[in-house]
């Protein structure tokens, strides 16, 4: 067994796991809305603010985030934190009102805030440059595992566990996760330490710069819109407007996530491949983003079945996580950390926003607008892809790289 082969399954599995969950407790609440409703008698806008929160604690904590994993390293920042998520998921099995869950929804997104960024500078810390992109490729199929699992199979596991149930067992897989990752080596790399003013200036240079700007109308709006429909709005539309059972939408939730991840798939193992031919990086961002605008019209309208279309939606929005290698190209590869943190703090308070606003604007359509649920849905769709639209248009417009 070769060295890095060796390393690869110390480190790997363990950042895998930590991500896995992550991204099934972002996407769990849509299939389990209707027993909240139900249960805590909620409104839309209630569970939008709930199912939300996880959005409200990640992006937070994207800032101090940088500085954390600098300073203490991955491993050590991670497997705390995955323990303050495990603590957010008995928080959430135990509630019995709103607060209470929001709460233990906050702490679960601030839990997994550092599994993908975690599992990124481990990667560039003890791998040579040339294997990361397969490395990452690793790390984006374990998020779209996750999302798979959060589907069918917390559909097929609600009769025998209950919503209640499932997040005491995922409560202690994350202890589980956290105690992986303590196992692993750590690297004896010297920290890379600022001060609070260095970190501040830093900060500046990224949120001033036009590039950022470029990208960042698009992720909030966008991609946070996205999150925030795969992560709870998915299947109440289905059920509300196309009358699924929620076993039907959960199928169909299960095809989006399993075209995510051929997408992350497709990433990892085409994009440099195509670059050499001349398709770029950045013409797949621009081509996917504009395919999920146009998915997302013939989903309003109706063009054909759900189960071709939201795939579909999957599949293009997969093509997003490009945008991040694309940013922290137009900048010093030393700020790199800090640019994702910057893009991801957006597009976290993105989903946060539009993950609650959704719920609201249903909720203002029946009541203030006298629509059905089903017709209240379409106007809020549409409201957000005119939206969406319009930052679409403004990620078209071309920015000149300054020298470094």
């Amino acid at each position: 067994m070769t060295d890095y082969v060796r390393l690869w399954f110390r480190l790997v599995p363990a950042y895998a796991a930590g991500y896995f969950l992550s991204y099934g407790l972002r996407s769990v609440n849509a299939v389990i809305a209707p027993e909240l409703m139900q249960e805590l008698n909620i409104s839309a806008a209630g569970l939008g603010l709930l199912t939300s929160a996880y959005f409200l604690g990640f992006g937070l904590f994207q800032l101090p985030l940088g500085l954390l994993l600098d300073r203490f390293g991955p491993r050590r920042v991670e497997a705390a934190l995955l323990l303050v998520a495990a603590s957010g998921c008995t928080l959430f099995a135990l509630g019995t009102h709103l607060q209470a869950l929001a709460l233990g929804r906050a702490l679960i997104g601030l839990g997994v805030s550092a599994c993908l960024m975690a599992s990124f500078k481990a990667f560039s810390q003890w791998f040579p440059i040339d294997r990361l992109p397969a490395l990452t490729a690793t790390i984006m199929v374990a998020g779209g595992l996750g999302a798979l699992s959060a589907s069918v199979p917390v559909e097929a596991a609600l009769p025998l566990l209950g919503w209640r149930g499932v997040f005491f067992l995922v409560a202690a897989l994350l202890v589980l996760a956290s105690g992986f990752l303590m196992t692993m080596p750590d690297h004896q790399g010297a920290a890379h330490r600022e001060s609070f003013g260095q970190q501040v200036r830093t900060l500046g240079s990224i949120y001033s710069n036009r590039h950022f700007w470029r990208f960042a109308p698009q992720g909030c709006v966008t991609v946070g819109g996205f999150m925030a429909i795969q992560g709870l709005w998915a299947v109440p539309w289905l059920m509300d407007v196309h009358g699924a059972t929620r076993s039907e939408a959960a199928n169909v939730l299960f095809l989006m996530a399993l075209a995510m991840l051929a997408g992350f798939l497709f990433v990892a193992t085409c994009s440099g491949f195509l670059a050499r031919r001349g398709i770029s990086p950045m013409l797949l961002l621009t081509v996917g983003m504009g395919l999920a605008l146009v998915v997302e019209l013939a989903i309003l309208l109706d063009w054909a079945h759900p189960s071709w279309l939201w795939p579909l939606l999957g599949l293009s929005f997969s093509l997003g996580n490009i945008a991040y290698s694309q940013l922290t190209a137009a900048f010093p590869v030393a700020l790199s950390g800090r640019v994702n943190t910057a893009l991801n703090l957006v597009v976290f308070v993105g989903a946060f926003g539009l993950q609650w606003g959704i719920g609201a604007a249903v909720d203002a359509f029946v009541d203030a607008g006298g629509l059905t649920r089903a017709n209240a849905f379409r106007a809020t769709l549409g409201v957000l892809l005119v939206a969406q639209t319009l930052t679409f248009a403004w990620f078209l417009v071309p920015v000149k790289r300054a020298s470094h």
